[in-house]
């Protein structure tokens, strides 16, 4: 039988991993895979056994982002970024979710994991908030998470110039997370949700809701902003050419 592009399994008493595997797509913003990940974490929310979530792709692959087509939607005027919903799945979740980024991070996809309460880099795997490269200001709330995530200056140059940069470099740039080969993000992912699986689920919850409390609520007036910015720079004739010509390079 195929697998499911997003896949939900209990790994260990009290720790649950979500793991996209959209082959076919590379783990873009794909329907299967946004309805895949909006599902599971719809039956974290229901499992009361749970206490962290790792949320991790497949083979060099995190999350790629949006799709050609959604971005040339949203460059028409079709549709919001908003609309995709899954950016802050993370953020919503009731327990701790740790994001084990064993492969590449891109656009949205890096902005996804950033919102998980833990992050976890491979030394060997891009990571990128590439929406200027297209030419559009960034959204997902990546001109939120990423000062918050990663510092002022780091995050500056990354949104605004939209360069790649290997976990290494960020490593050397001091990102505060862990940074490890990629045969070892698993691990460390495991090894930390084990920690969190010895606390008092009722503990964690009440702790989370109050390191995030803050977040939860300044977002929704950052993406309001986002998608006012994207009004205007979607518009841009440059755009479409380069959401075109650029994509997937």
């Amino acid at each position: 039988m195929e697998k499911t592009v997003v896949e939900l399994s209990e790994i260990a008493p009290h720790i649950v991993q979500v793991t996209m595997q959209d082959r076919v797509h590379k783990n873009t913003f794909s329907v299967e895979l946004i309805s895949g990940l909006i599902s599971a974490f719809e039956s974290i929310g229901r499992d009361k056994n749970s206490k962290a979530v790792i949320l991790t792709g497949y083979d060099s692959y995190f999350s790629s982002g949006g799709t050609q087509e959604e971005l040339l939607t949203l460059q028409a005027g079709k549709m919001k970024f908003t609309d995709i919903g899954i950016f802050s799945l993370a953020l919503e979740c009731p327990v701790p979710v740790i994001a084990a980024m064993q492969g590449h991070g891109i656009g949205g996809g890096f902005v996804m994991g950033l919102f998980c309460d833990f992050v976890i880099l491979s030394r060997e795997s891009v990571y990128t908030t590439n929406f200027m490269k297209y030419g559009f200001t960034p959204g997902m709330g990546a001109t939120y998470i990423l000062p918050k995530k990663l510092g002022v200056s780091l995050s500056t140059e990354m949104l605004m110039n939209a360069e790649r940069y290997r976990g290494e470099e960020l490593k050397n740039r001091g990102v505060p997370f862990p940074v490890v080969p990629r045969k070892n993000v698993l691990d460390t992912a495991l090894q930390l949700a084990s920690g969190l699986a010895e606390k008092p689920r009722e503990s964690l919850i009440i702790l989370k809701d109050h390191l995030v409390a803050s977040m939860r609520h300044e977002l929704p007036k950052i993406i309001e902003q986002e998608v006012a910015m994207h009004e205007k720079t979607f518009q841009l004739t440059e755009v479409k050419e380069k959401i075109t010509a650029l994509f997937g390079h």
